[in-house]
């Protein structure tokens, strides 16, 4: 898991960045998948999936996303999504409906049972970031943050 071993006193400072980077989206990554797991008998892409459509509920999208718009905002396959989705439809937390205009597409939204489980979700999964953050004050929160977009602007090779 902690990719920097082995590089600790490495000079090449850019790739000791990118490894610290890696592990610590990992742990982090790790701890709420062991937590969706054990507390709520989720995984994590499924709980990324519920996490979208009331997203996109939220974003003036009441009737939810086609499967294209689902795997593009998850970035993921839309083979991977289909599976998501078909095991989410039989546990009757989401629904799927043909697309009113484009009979050979679906949406996909939340029933109100999947909408009530992820709202039960939420809170927990947003104390587990929390907690993996605790050791940043808000200064460091916000500088984090502004050094991460510099960051993702460069690595999109967008330098200006």
């Amino acid at each position: 898991m902690d990719r920097e071993r082995g590089h600790e006193n490495s000079e090449h400072l850019q790739l000791r960045a990118w490894l610290r980077l890696l592990t610590c989206a990992n742990l982090i990554e790790a701890r709420v998948r062991a937590g969706l797991r054990e507390s709520y008998s989720i995984t994590l892409p499924r709980f990324d999936v519920l996490s979208q459509l009331a997203r996109a509920r939220d974003d003036g999208h009441p009737d939810g996303l086609t499967m294209g718009e689902l795997s593009q905002r998850m970035m993921v396959s839309a083979g991977n999504v289909t599976g998501l989705v078909d095991g989410l439809v039989s546990d009757g937390l989401v629904m799927r409906q043909a697309h009113a205009r484009d009979r050979r597409s679906a949406r996909v939204s939340l029933t109100s049972s999947g909408k009530d489980a992820f709202e039960a979700m939420l809170p927990t999964h947003e104390r587990w970031i929390d907690e993996a953050f605790s050791a940043l004050d808000a200064g460091e929160l916000k500088r984090l943050l502004a050094l991460l977009a510099k960051l993702k602007t460069s690595a999109a090779g967008d330098r200006a």
